[in-house]
C-alpha cells in the first residue's frame, strides 16, 4: 500500500530550483516516464537539455560513455572550456583520464577496507545520538544526519575536529549553491562571474582551495603520509601526478559529496521512520539490515541527476539527439520508476533485488564512497533504534532549494526513549 503520493501538478520546470523547494516534483517525472521519456526542455540560463527519466534507459545510456560523455560537465549549467578545465574533477572525465585518478583512491574505499571502519563509525554514533535524543524534540538533520558524515569526513581527510563544521558549511555552499540558507552567493539570483573558475561558481571554492593547501603543508611538515589525500598525490605507473588544480578540486569534491549525500539519505530515512507506521518495529526485529541502506538511498535519491553530453548524433525514443546536446539522467525519477519498483512511493526495507541508482551504478562513474555510505547508514540506524521506542514528526520539514541536491535540510521530530 502506498503511504505517500506526490502532489505537484505534473508539469514542473525541471530547470528551476524552485520546482524542488517543497520536495521533488514526482508527478512530473511520472508523466514524463509515461508520455515522453526523452523530453526536450528549453533552459533560460543556457542551452536546453534532454531529460531521460526511465530506469532502463538510464542504465543503458550510463554505460555508453563513448556516445554520452562526462567530459563536458555533469551539471545542467553551461561552461566554457576554460571554466570546465578549471573546475573539473575525475567525475568530469572519461576513459584513461578517469581511471588514472580513480585507481589511486579506489582501494581506500573498497569493501574490504571500509568494513574495518564499522567500530569507528559505531563509536562516533554513540555521543551523537546520546546528545541529540536526550532533547526529546530535535532537528534530526542538524543534530543527527549532519553529524555522523561530518565526523567521518574528518577521519578520512585527517583534519582537526574543530575545523569540521566550517568545512561542512563550505561544502554546503558548493553543493547547495542555489539555496540562500547555505550561501550568500545564490547561483541563479545574482551575478557569480567573479567565481566562474571556482567549483560550482562559488567563493567557497576559493576558501577550500586555500584550506587544502595549508592542510597538506601541515601534513608534509609532520611527515603524515597516510590517508586518501596522500594517495591522490602519488605518481601513477607512468610517473605522472595530478596537477595542483586537480588536487584542489578533488579535495572540494570529497568535502561536498562526501558529506551531503549520506546526510540527506539519513535524514530521509529518519523522516520515513517518523511517518510510515511499522518501520521502527521492522528495524527492531533486525532482519532487514542487509537491504535497508540501499532502500533508504533509493527513497532519498540525494543526487537528483547527472548530466552527460552527446558526442555524436543519435536517436533516443524517436528523438534526434544532436552532437553537443546535454542529456540529464534523472536518477530521482529512475528510483520511482513503476516498471522497476513495486509500490515505489513506499519505503520497503526488505526490497530485494534493489536496483536503485542513487550512486550511479552501472557505469564507470559509480560513486567511490557508496560502500562507506551504506555502512554509515546501517550502523546509524542500528544504534538509533536501540535507543527509541517511538518517533513522530514535530513540525514541518524543509527541503534544499536545488534541482541537483534532493535533501531535507530541517527535520523536526519528537522521540520517546526506550
Amino acid at each position: 500500500m502506498t503511504i505517500w503520493v506526490p502532489d505537484d501538478a505534473g508539469h514542473a520546470d525541471l530547470g528551476a530550483h524552485d520546482s524542488f523547494a517543497e520536495g521533488a516534483p514526482y508527478n512530473t517525472f511520472a508523466r514524463l516516464r509515461r508520455e515522453d521519456p526523452c523530453h526536450w526542455s528549453d533552459f533560460d540560463q543556457g542551452k536546453g537539455y534532454w531529460s531521460i527519466t526511465r530506469h532502463a534507459d538510464i542504465v543503458e545510456m550510463i554505460r555508453d560513455v563513448e556516445t554520452f560523455t562526462s567530459a563536458q560537465g555533469i551539471r545542467m549549467e553551461d561552461q566554457t572550456y576554460e571554466e570546465y578545465m578549471a573546475r573539473r574533477t575525475f567525475q568530469e572525465t572519461d576513459g584513461r583520464e578517469h581511471r588514472k585518478v580513480r585507481m589511486k583512491v579506489a582501494k581506500a574505499f573498497s569493501p574490504q577496507v571500509v568494513k574495518n571502519f564499522e567500530g569507528q563509525i559505531r563509536d562516533l554514533c554513540h555521543p551523537i545520538l546520546d546528545a541529540a535524543l536526550e532533547k526529546g524534540s530535535l532537528d534530526a538533520t542538524r543534530d543527527i544526519a549532519r553529524e555522523l558524515p561530518m565526523r567521518m569526513l574528518g577521519q578520512i581527510l585527517g583534519t582537526p575536529e574543530e575545523d569540521l563544521p566550517w568545512l561542512v558549511d563550505k561544502g554546503d555552499a558548493l553543493m547547495a549553491n542555489s539555496d540562500p540558507d547555505f550561501t550568500a552567493h545564490v547561483v541563479d539570483q545574482m551575478e557569480t562571474d567573479a567565481y566562474r573558475l571556482m567549483p560550482f561558481n562559488s567563493p567557497a571554492g576559493a576558501e577550500l582551495y586555500e584550506y587544502a593547501r595549508e592542510l597538506m603543508e601541515a601534513k608534509n611538515r609532520a611527515g603524515d603520509t597516510d590517508g586518501v589525500l596522500h594517495l591522490i598525490l602519488q605518481p601513477d605507473e607512468k610517473g605522472e601526478t595530478i596537477s595542483e588544480t586537480e588536487f584542489r578540486n578533488f579535495f572540494c569534491l570529497l568535502v561536498a559529496a562526501g558529506n551531503d549525500t549520506t546526510r540527506y539519505s539519513i535524514a530521509a530515512g529518519i523522516d520515513a521512520l517518523a511517518r510510515q507506521p511499522g518501520l521502527l518495529a521492522e528495524l527492531k526485529e533486525g532482519v532487514v539490515w542487509d537491504s535497508m541502506a540501499d532502500e533508504i538511498v533509493r527513497w532519498a535519491s540525494p543526487a537528483t541527476y547527472f548530466r552527460r553530453t552527446a558526442t555524436r548524433d543519435v536517436e533516443v525514443h524517436g528523438k534526434k539527439i544532436m552532437k553537443g546536446d546535454k542529456m540529464l539522467y534523472w536518477f530521482i525519477s529512475a528510483n520511482r520508476d513503476e516498471e522497476m519498483f513495486e509500490d515505489p512511493y513506499r519505503l520497503t526495507l526488505s526490497r530485494k533485488p534493489n536496483r536503485q541508482l542513487g550512486w550511479g551504478q552501472g557505469g564507470p562513474h559509480v560513486c567511490l564512497g557508496m560502500h562507506l555510505a551504506r555502512l554509515e547508514i546501517r550502523v546509524l540506524f542500528e544504534e538509533l533504534v536501540k535507543r527509541i521506542s517511538a518517533i513522530e514528526p514535530d513540525g514541518p520539514k524543509a527541503f534544499v532549494r536545488s534541482n541537483f541536491v534532493n535533501g531535507i535540510k530541517r527535520l523536526p521530530v519528537r522521540v520517546t526513549l526506550t
